[in-house]
């Protein structure tokens, strides 16, 4: 399975790099994180022993990947959901060609509606890599699904800062979280819940 999706990994890699480089379009674009962002992603599952992992923000699923194989070592299963049909397509073919299936359950759905419906302490690890305006409305139902104990990690902190701080603002704000900003990729803001 390694060298297989390590091949499909940098195939995405390419092919994200060569397709923004020419759109300008935001939802056209793969905005994938990067490879650094993909191996402290699956450290931190391997870390936390995680299983109940959420991503909010597929894309073509190139993260989806990267959390996914370390879930693969700790028994777990990656819920991550888009809104986008054409991202939904592109994932599911991506995952079609990996065996890891069995550790990938790919949503087709608007955050905010699905996080409504998320049974409350449901994640133990939560990635979020979407639609920045959004973060604020939908922290009291991404604080309601992460478990006491759980990990919040946030892409584009650093790349984004003027677009997250009002989110992270909240967070901070809450005292059952610790949180620290990650210099790795474009800047992860990580999050801890505190446990009971």
């Amino acid at each position: 399975m390694h060298e297989a999706l390590e091949a499909l990994k940098a195939e995405l890699e390419q092919f994200g790099d060569a397709n923004d480089s020419q759109q300008t379009e935001r939802g056209r674009r793969m905005l994938n994180i990067t490879r650094d962002t993909g191996e402290f992603l699956a450290a931190m599952v391997l870390a936390t022993a995680a299983r109940r992992i959420l991503e909010i923000g597929t894309s073509n699923g190139y993260s989806t990947l990267w959390l996914a194989e370390a879930a693969h070592a700790t028994g777990g299963l990656v819920t991550t959901l888009d809104h986008a049909e054409d991202k939904i397509a592109m994932a599911s073919a991506n995952f079609a060609r990996t065996s890891l299936s069995g550790q990938i359950n790919l949503v087709h759905d608007d955050a905010g509606r699905y996080l409504a419906e998320v049974h409350p302490a449901s994640c133990d690890l939560l990635f979020l890599d979407s639609d920045r305006h959004q973060y604020v409305d939908w922290w009291p139902l991404l604080n309601r699904a992460l478990r006491p104990g759980g990990v919040l990690i946030v892409d584009n902190f650093i790349s984004h800062k003027a677009e997250i701080v009002d989110f992270y603002a909240l967070v901070q704000a809450d005292d059952t979280f610790s949180t620290s900003i990650v210099a790795v990729g474009k800047g992860e803001l990580f999050a801890v819940k505190h446990p009971v």
